[in-house]
């Protein structure tokens, strides 16, 4: 999945983008860690969703969010705007919402 800076949306890549074995009906856009094998947290697009369904987030724990491209592009603008940073503090740390 590509993020063009000057959207406020990601891109929607093609159906043909890259398929799982695992998830045949999504196509896989990015694996977050992937270093082990213990099942690392994976963004997939499903191209048979409606669009506000678009966007897969499924966890190491067999769970799954679904949410429209324009969901993830709010989030990722959150993230980039340092909103959710407060998250990463270490114990004791944290501050803001949560």
């Amino acid at each position: 999945m590509s993020f063009d800076p000057y959207s406020d949306a990601p891109s929607t890549p093609s159906a043909s983008a890259l398929v799982r074995p695992a998830h045949p009906e999504l196509c896989s856009i990015k694996v977050f860690c992937g270093d082990c094998s213990c099942g690392c947290p994976e963004l997939f697009l499903d191209p048979k969703a409606d669009q506000a369904r678009r966007i897969v987030l499924a966890d190491d724990f067999g769970q799954r969010v679904q949410m429209s491209v324009e969901q993830l592009g709010a989030l990722v603008r959150e993230a980039k705007a340092g909103d959710l940073d407060h998250l990463l503090a270490p114990p004791g740390r944290r501050g803001g919402a949560g």
